[in-house]
């Protein structure tokens, strides 16, 4: 998770998205902005900007590496199981190993204020993607 925090990966503007958003999270003040380039139904980049604590930070950048390449319904998919796991719920094990390193933060199970900092991103996405299917 620290490696994930110091040195995210897809940090940044992505110059060609196609749709991007940003989510607030009041209670502690992590500003999350995601941004996708889909292309045939199909997450072909995915960035984060914004600030926040390690854990949101961290999750931004482990769910960047675990959508990208995944079409739009298996990512919507992967997030589902994402949330459940954050709140302690089991998952199947290929969701398990579709999530890769993000499957670390089902820990923040046992620290519920510690959710909403996991599932930011991922909520993000998740809404952006909505959008994007009835857009299409």
């Amino acid at each position: 998770m620290l490696d994930h925090a110091q040195h995210p990966r897809h940090h940044g503007k992505l110059s060609a998205a196609t749709s991007h958003l940003e989510l607030r999270n009041p209670t502690c003040g992590d500003v999350i902005d995601v941004q996708a380039q889909i292309e045939a139904d199909t997450i072909v980049d995915l960035t984060f900007d914004g600030i926040g604590c390690t854990i949101s930070q961290s999750s931004a950048s482990m769910m960047t590496v675990a959508l990208i390449g995944q079409s739009v319904t298996n990512a919507r998919e992967l997030i589902t199981s994402f949330s459940k796991l954050t709140i302690g719920e089991s998952i199947s094990t290929q969701a398990d190993e579709s999530l890769g390193d993000a499957a670390i933060l089902g820990t923040v199970a046992q620290f519920p204020a510690r959710i909403k900092c996991a599932t930011l991103p991922w909520h993000a996405l998740d809404e952006l993607l909505e959008k994007w299917e009835t857009q299409k």
